[in-house]
């Protein structure tokens, strides 16, 4: 009863802490309710669930804190019967909240046992349109596109026109520009017409895009 307790109130303050920085969408903070974050995280860590802090995952690899996901699941606009690409699965947490909240998702990992273990995951609550790829995401899915949304959860050390020029008109990209060691800046990039308007969102420290895919795991 007590752990139920401490992650209320620890969801409450994340709730807040969105509020405070202009986060509010009602269908975004409903789509992390409904999806048992949990499920997602491994039990040693179940503890920080709802903290700023990067988590550790299965591969060696860690995923984003709950404000930098919310933050980059408002600032991509969400509507249903978007296509969305994401480059970056991890545990798949946020490709269940990108299937409940567009249309159809390709999500793309480089590490075989996360995929599968994703895909476990988003079959087990029932979340359908999502197809978890192995793959290489540092390499443009041209024949793929166009994508209304496409979000990236790695660094690019500069402007990833080949990634931008995927987006459809009126399409609106979020992804983290600048040096794989150090501050980088989260960008929004949307497509207006022929050309682009970016937003900086704020600064991030994110492991650089890697090519290639792992060879074992």
């Amino acid at each position: 009863m007590n752990a139920a307790h401490d992650e209320r109130e620890a969801f409450a303050a994340f709730l807040l802490r969105m509020r405070q920085r202009g986060v509010g969408s009602k269908e975004l903070f409903a789509a992390i309710e409904s999806t048992p974050r949990h499920n997602f995280v491994p039990g040693q860590w179940h503890e920080a669930l709802w903290s700023e802090g990067m988590l550790p995952i299965e591969c060696g690899e860690a995923i984003e804190g709950i404000d930098m996901q919310a933050t980059v699941m408002a600032a991509l606009d969400l509507a249903p019967g978007q296509r969305v690409l994401e480059i970056g699965t991890g545990s798949g947490f946020t490709a269940a909240l990108l299937g409940r909240l567009s249309g159809r998702v390709l999500s793309v990992e480089r590490y075989r046992t996360l995929c599968e273990l994703a895909r476990q995951r988003l079959e087990t609550l029932g979340i359908g349109d999502v197809v978890v790829r192995h793959a290489d995401g540092a390499r443009p899915l041209a024949s793929e596109g166009p994508f209304d949304r496409i979000v990236v959860w790695a660094a690019f050390d500069s402007y990833p026109r080949a990634f931008v020029e995927m987006l459809s008109t009126g399409g609106v990209m979020v992804a983290p520009v600048g040096p794989g060691e150090g501050e980088q800046e989260l960008m929004r990039l949307a497509k207006v017409g022929s050309r682009f308007e970016r937003e900086d969102i704020g600064k991030v420290r994110l492991q650089p895009i890697t090519p290639g895919m792992a060879a074992t795991l």
